[in-house]
């Protein structure tokens, strides 16, 4: 049964998984958790709409010295062409790459661009491989990296980075922080972002990262896969999902074989 328990468990796993080093998003804010000026900002092509807007904000305002869009497709990228098509009038969505689209939104609605865009990677951990070999094929320093994803994932991609470029400072800004809520007796959202993911899909998203970032066999960690460093996921959140799955208010999203490991 749906009620206000329900709704406190999904936020938790929300505040967990939506991972945010700072409380804004700004230069001075930027430059000190990052211990200097950030080497680049990347976008990760996963997110919603939203995550376009953000770090249009984030070229905008200088907030790194190079910026990066990484995304070929996945397990979201329809649902990011069926958005652009629909906010954007876009007919060809179906044809590009997330880096491709979210590079083109951020030139055609805010007049910005990323210096370097990634179209291979099909998951999280080749979203970190690859852009971390783009941006030494192009002698960009990355010792201070900001990255941004959506809330359903965040988490998970500093574990990548953790793994993957250990020396790096990583700042977490996620796309988007959205709470659930109980309206008119169904799960939504008071003031959903740009783009946002229909309740359903969100839920999926958020009750799928606990199990991939629990580090033991069946994991994502050193434990089981070693896709991601080891992540702690603290005692509320387990229970919060265990609880979850006991009443049937979600299931976490299936991995798809195409997109292997995502």
């Amino acid at each position: 049964m749906l009620g206000a328990e329900v709704v406190a468990n999904l936020n938790t796993l929300v505040d967990f998984c939506a991972r945010r080093d700072l409380a804004e998003l700004s230069r001075a804010a930027v430059t000190e958790a990052a211990g200097g000026p950030p080497d680049v900002a990347i976008l990760f092509g996963g997110s919603i709409l939203a995550g376009g807007d953000l770090f249009a904000r984030t070229v905008a305002d200088g907030l790194a010295a190079h910026f990066m869009i990484v995304g070929g497709q996945g397990h979201s990228t329809d649902v990011l062409r069926a958005a652009m098509r629909d906010r954007m009038g876009w007919d060809d969505a179906p044809g590009h790459t997330e880096a491709a689209l979210f590079d083109r939104y951020l030139r055609e609605r805010h007049g910005v661009h990323a210096d370097l865009l990634e179209h291979e990677s099909t998951n999280c951990g080749s979203n970190v491989r690859n852009a971390l070999a783009l941006l030494t094929a192009a002698t960009i320093p990355h010792r201070r990296i900001l990255i941004i994803q959506d809330a359903s994932m965040q988490q998970r991609m500093d574990a990548g980075f953790r793994l993957h470029a250990p020396a790096a400072r990583i700042v977490n800004f996620a796309a988007h922080q959205t709470p659930i809520d109980l309206i008119n007796g169904n799960l939504g959202f008071r003031t959903p972002p740009a783009g946002m993911w229909p309740p359903d899909r969100y839920i999926s998203l958020l009750m799928g990262e606990i199990p991939r970032l629990t580090d033991d066999r069946d994991g994502y960690g050193p434990a089981g896969r070693g896709y991601i460093a080891h992540v702690e996921v603290p005692a509320e959140v387990t229970r919060a999902y265990e609880a979850l799955r006991r009443t049937g208010a979600g299931a976490p999203r299936i991995a798809d074989p195409r997109w292997a490991n995502s």
